[in-house]
């Protein structure tokens, strides 16, 4: 009996430690204590432990590390209690971000990062993962960049991330079979796989250098119609006709300007040039393209999703032309349920109470200008009187 009690005990406890263990790091922004500034150059914007300057009635009024000057690049991190890997389970990262500002041009994502000096952070420092939102003019998008074999590669999709005031969250899911999922606010808005939206991996299949177009393969898809022939009358009007309209000027003189003759114009009776109508072709075997063969520079490779250095910091690397970005709750996870609820808990209520405040301020923007217009009608109606 006591050995089944301490079997349950210990089962317990295992159970306790895999549901604590879904969360692997959470930064609450509590302080900035831990955020290191890079010292790599010395006009580094300045950051500050903020809930920001438009929050709702009402808010939570959570703090987060916000973005204080304009046209500054930005350079601190803070590293991980343990290091991280994933070997055999998926990992999820999240953040909170909310562009107070009217940004124009800035990034606001996060670089995530095997063990480097902070101090010497700077835009070369090697990470596994850069993901958030960035915009530069018309250019929006969010990034995803996978470091992998040495290289930096761009995720294939493009989504851009919402141009508001309003607080986002951003997550993104790796999974161990090599698949991926992107959420916007909680929800699920890309999804798909590490090797078809990445270039990690050379082509599976490359065209047959050997492969030659064979001489007589037709590769024009229209001929000229044998059978048509050009109408008799084609040729009848001349391309180009006196103007009818034209009139002698009054000054015209014969014995100094010589005969007067009215401008010539084009006809529009004239048919030009005369070609035969092209018909489908009968011979044509389509575009010819080389046979396809495996390449031999292709290997298959089941855990692109591995970190192969274990994460050990994350840190802001941005320029921002416009500062006032508030990072918030930055989130990593073996579970990306428990990760979404953690989300949902910190900011589902915040967006409500965000759009709400923002849809009243476009309600009191229209009746404000509802009313100039109204009594400039009125001003103007009033001058009409007069």
């Amino acid at each position: 009996m006591r050995a089944i009690v301490l079997l349950c005990a210990l089962l317990g406890l295992s159970m306790l430690v895999s549901v604590n263990g879904k969360i692997l790091f959470h930064e609450d922004f509590s302080s900035l204590d831990k955020w290191v500034q890079s010292k790599e150059r010395d006009d580094y914007g300045k950051v500050e432990l903020s809930a920001g300057k438009n929050e709702p009635e009402g808010s939570s009024n959570k703090k987060g590390l916000r973005l204080t000057e304009d046209a500054r690049f930005y350079a601190i991190s803070t590293e991980f209690p343990t290091p991280i890997s994933n070997e055999n389970k998926e990992l999820v990262f999240s953040f909170v971000v909310k562009h107070e500002q009217d940004l124009k041009c800035g990034g606001a994502y996060l670089k995530y990062l095997p063990a480097m000096d902070p101090t010497k952070f700077n835009g070369e420092s090697k990470y596994w993962l850069m993901f958030g939102p960035d915009r530069c003019g018309s250019k929006n998008k969010v990034h995803i960049i996978l470091h992998y074999n040495g290289v930096n590669h761009e995720w294939s999709k493009n989504f851009r991330y919402p141009e508001d005031s309003i607080t986002h969250a951003y997550t993104l899911r790796i999974a161990p079979d090599n698949s991926y999922s992107f959420y916007l606010d909680g929800q699920e808005r890309m999804k798909g796989t590490l090797e078809e939206d990445w270039s990690l991996l050379p082509a599976k299949e490359i065209a047959d250098p050997s492969d030659v177009k064979p001489a007589d393969w037709v590769d024009e898809p229209t001929i000229v119609d044998p059978n048509d022939v050009k109408p008799a009358d084609w040729d009848n009007e001349p391309a180009m006709i006196p103007d009818t309209e034209a009139k002698r000027p009054d000054d015209w003189d014969d014995a100094e300007d010589g005969e007067w003759e009215a401008p010539m114009v084009p006809n529009p009776n004239a048919k030009g040039e005369w070609h035969p109508k092209r018909i489908p072709n009968p011979a044509y075997k389509g575009e010819w393209a080389p046979r396809m063969i495996p390449n031999p520079e292709y290997k298959e490779d089941k855990e692109l999703y591995k970190v192969r250095e274990p994460l050990a910091h994350v840190g802001i690397d941005v320029w921002q032309v416009e500062s006032g970005s508030i990072f918030r709750d930055i989130i990593i996870g073996d579970d990306v349920n428990e990760v979404l609820e953690m989300v949902k808990k910190t900011v589902e209520e915040e967006r409500k109470k965000e759009e709400a405040e923002k849809e009243k301020k476009e309600a009191d923007a229209k009746k404000e200008e509802e009313k100039k217009e109204g009594e400039k009608k009125e001003a103007d109606e009033d001058k009409g009187d007069l």
